[in-house]
């Protein structure tokens, strides 16, 4: 089992300003809940997870009254409150890493996601959804994506970190983090022999792999899921329109 950390603490001062006057976005009620609540339930459930600490406003406490959920409260960019957290939980081992956006995350997506990432020799793990499983289940969902030789992906948002290795890179891990939502951004970090592959699709997963862990000085291995969950961030409002619907149905 690994211990969980729920990154929550972005402002609501973004496109989402429009569905909710909440000041934090983890706040935000989607369906009948905090959005927030739903990511801490699917993890409260996985067989997978331990503790679960969130880094977030302490006003989060007031919804937690688990004793096995703590919270971090939040004073700077997501990677500091990252490595705040980690002083909260087993750095002895990998930890598990989930944005508190993507309120349709289920215990079996995470305990998927755990059993595919247990190689020992890796210190990162991000999942990646390809595109037709997204379409499948929730059409309609819009997500950033990138062409690669193996098919058509978005990211996830869950992670399973190293956090020493998180130390080692983390300069060149918030520009990562800053330039999430633009492939092409990213492949400018990687080189310009990249962006030209990028332009034109014929780019591979060991090949990303592969110079992620030489830039960054650790080894990152990508995982593919297809549990297209993992991947629906609720970050604008056409997002929040349709996650508000599945839930109101699925309830």
């Amino acid at each position: 089992m690994l211990d969980a950390v729920v990154l929550a603490g972005s402002s609501n001062s973004g496109p989402l300003r429009e569905c909710s006057d909440e000041a934090s976005e983890a706040l935000i009620r989607v369906g009948d809940r905090p959005m927030i609540r739903y990511v801490v339930d699917a993890l409260l459930e996985a067989k997978s997870v331990n503790k679960i600490v969130i880094a977030g406003p302490a006003k989060i406490k007031d919804i937690f009254p688990e004793e096995s959920v703590e919270v971090v409260e939040t004073e700077g960019t997501a990677l500091e409150n990252l490595l705040r957290a980690f002083k909260a939980v087993d750095t002895t081992r990998r930890v598990l890493v989930a944005a508190c956006d993507i309120p349709l995350l289920t215990p079996r997506a995470v305990d998927d996601f755990v059993r595919r990432s247990r190689e020992q020799n890796i210190d990162f793990f991000y999942p990646i959804v390809p595109m037709e499983q997204i379409q499948r289940r929730f059409p309609g969902i819009t997500r950033t994506c990138v062409k690669l030789q193996e098919g058509t992906f978005t990211g996830g948002n869950l992670f399973i970190i190293n956090p020493a290795a998180v130390v080692k890179c983390a300069p060149l891990a918030e520009n990562f983090i800053y330039y999430r939502k633009s492939p092409f951004h990213l492949c400018r970090l990687l080189g310009f022999k990249f962006v030209l592959k990028f332009l034109v699709n014929r780019l591979s997963i060991p090949e990303l792999e592969k110079k992620v862990s030489e830039l960054m000085g650790i080894k990152g291995k990508a995982v593919i899921t297809t549990f297209p969950e993992i991947g629906i961030d609720v970050d604008k409002p056409s997002d929040y329109s349709i996650v508000s619907a599945y839930l109101d149905k699925s309830a």
